[in-house]
Formats: structure tokens, C-alpha cells, sequence
């Protein structure tokens, strides 16, 4: 079968020139000879559009040039529908990218594209809100939010605002509802993960994987900051599950389980990021696994 491209190319994701990515898209398809057109994303993140272009022009791919916010809204649009995606990393994190195996070169990422190779990955539901990565309530969401209204994007920005962030961090109120256990608990943050990582290869779940089925719920439990270094850095480097939080509370600043479902409740509104936007937080999150959501290129 005939493959037919449409590249989908974000204009301020990241820091990446753009101008050298149009050119490299246009050789390196030329060369294979597959049909395709380029397209920008739009700012509104509708893409259900794309279905009837799809079956009309017989599309079969459709190429992300962009970071995990644009991936978010395009899976979202197209979840379930016989199309292979693709991803060239060009984000500031690349979550899902990294976790994916997809080099940021964007040369590798085409190659990685035209050998053709394919695996359904799982998404998730936070309220009907749709997530191909991760979300996250409090701290990193924090974050999320003032990075998204700053004026320069990319890696140092990030940092910057985590570290002024962090002498500041306050934890918030949570309960917890799954598996027939309820936690309740003051935490700095808590992350819902499908991938293993906030991006740029920062572990937060190292036993993720996007297509077991299981969401990874990682709480970081109120403790002073010292240990917080330390219990992060352990995190990252072991990521031990744990089959029973409610035993693990008292002894661990960390939990970290799997779960299909789970349910949040946030009484003071802790804020929320979905694959790294900046989402409107709510008082209560009913969170699903969706297994196999869309067929992703991968190495």
C-alpha cells in the first residue's frame, strides 16, 4: 500500500529552526517518494478535521512535528482511527518521544518514520480530558503553568523556574481512591504516568510502559527538603512499586503503584497539568487507562 504523509509542524514548540526542518521533511520524503503535504497546527488544538482528510486523500500517516502538548490534542482527535503516528521531537520536554525510543535528531526521527514500524500505545482520561503521557497535580504543575506564560522557552527556562519553585513548594491536600483503598495525604505533587518520564529523560516512573495497560501514580508525600532531594533521586534511580500504599505511607515520602483507574479528590485545587499544558484543576479527577489508543511509529 501506497503511503500517503501529512506532516503537521507546530511554528513555537520548542527552539528548534523550523525553516531547516521544512527542508529536511521535503529531501528525505522526496527521496522515499511518498506522497505528502505540510501542514501548520493550529491554535485552537482542533483536529477533528483530520478524520474525513484522512479517508478522503487516503491519508496514512500523520507526522507530528511538535512537543507533547500538540501530540495531546492531535492523538486525541484521532483516537481508534486506522492511521500510524508519528512523532518528530521538537518540544521542550518530548515525554513521550523520549520514552518512545525517537531520537530529537530529526533526521533519525524520519528514519524512524519511513522504516514503517508501528505499536498501539495506551492513553488515559483525567474528566474526560485526554493524555497520551502524563499529568500532574501541584508542584510540576506549577511549573507547567508558569513555563507556559513565559516569554523564552526550552530546557534552561525549565530548570530555572523548578528551582525557584522549589524553595518555595508548598503541599496540598489529596485523597486518593483505588483499588478498594483510600489514601489520604498532604503531597508536594502527584503524577499520573502512561510514560516514564516528565521529558528531557527526567525519570518519574521508571516502570512505565505505554502499552502495559496500567497507569503509574507516583505521590511525593509531605517531607522536609533535604529528604525531598533525596527521596526524588532514589525515585528516579529505583522506582520501586509497591503492591500495598496504605502499609507504605508512614515509612515512604514516596508511593508509587499501578493502577487501571483512580479517582483524586483536590479540595484546594491544587493546579493540574495534562502532558505538560496548563489545564483548568478541579475538586475531584476520575482518571481511566484507554488501552491502545493510537498505533505510534517507533524504532
Amino acid at each position: 500500500m501506497q503511503r500517503n504523509f501529512i506532516y503537521l509542524i507546530n511554528p513555537i514548540s520548542g527552539t528548534k529552526n523550523k525553516d531547516a526542518l521544512s527542508k529536511i521533511i521535503e529531501q528525505k520524503t522526496n527521496a522515499q517518494k511518498i506522497p505528502f503535504q505540510v501542514m501548520h497546527t493550529n491554535a485552537a488544538g482542533d483536529y477533528n478535521f483530520l478524520k474525513e482528510q484522512i479517508r478522503k486523500e487516503k491519508i496514512t500517516d500523520i507526522i507530528i512535528c511538535g512537543g507533547d502538548g500538540t501530540i495531546n490534542q492531535v492523538a486525541d482527535a484521532l483516537i481508534n482511527e486506522d492511521i500510524n503516528i508519528g512523532i518528530i521531537p521538537m518540544g521542550s520536554g518530548n515525554g513521550l518521544a523520549l520514552t518512545a525510543g525517537i531520537s530529537r535528531n530529526i533526521s533519525k526521527a524520519l528514519d524512524t518514520i519511513f522504516k514503517g514500524n508501528t505499536l498501539y500505545i495506551d492513553g488515559f482520561k483525567i474528566n474526560n480530558k485526554f493524555s497520551c503521557m502524563l499529568c500532574g497535580l501541584g508542584f510540576d504543575a506549577k511549573v507547567a503553568h508558569e513555563f507556559a506564560a513565559h516569554s523564552s522557552r526550552g530546557l534552561s527556562t525549565y530548570i530555572k523556574l523548578s528551582v525557584t519553585n522549589f524553595f518555595t513548594a508548598k503541599t496540598y491536600p489529596f485523597k486518593i481512591e483505588l483499588n478498594n483503598t483510600v489514601i489520604s495525604t498532604k503531597a508536594f505533587f502527584i503524577s499520573i504516568a502512561n510514560s516514564n518520564q516528565f521529558g528531557n529523560n527526567f525519570t518519574i516512573a521508571p516502570k512505565a510502559s505505554l502499552s502495559d495497560g496500567l497507569l503509574d501514580i507516583v505521590i511525593v508525600n509531605k517531607m522536609n527538603k533535604i529528604k525531598l532531594i533525596y527521596s526524588i533521586l532514589k525515585q528516579i534511580t529505583l522506582g520501586k512499586v509497591q503492591q500495598d500504599p496504605v502499609k507504605k505511607i508512614q515509612k515512604s515520602g514516596i508511593l508509587y503503584f499501578q493502577t487501571k483507574s483512580v479517582v483524586i479528590q483536590n479540595p484546594s485545587k491544587a493546579p493540574l497539568h495534562i502532558d505538560g499544558e496548563p489545564a483548568i484543576s478541579d475538586t475531584i479527577f476520575t482518571i481511566n487507562i484507554i488501552e491502545k489508543a493510537i498505533r505510534l511509529l517507533q524504532p
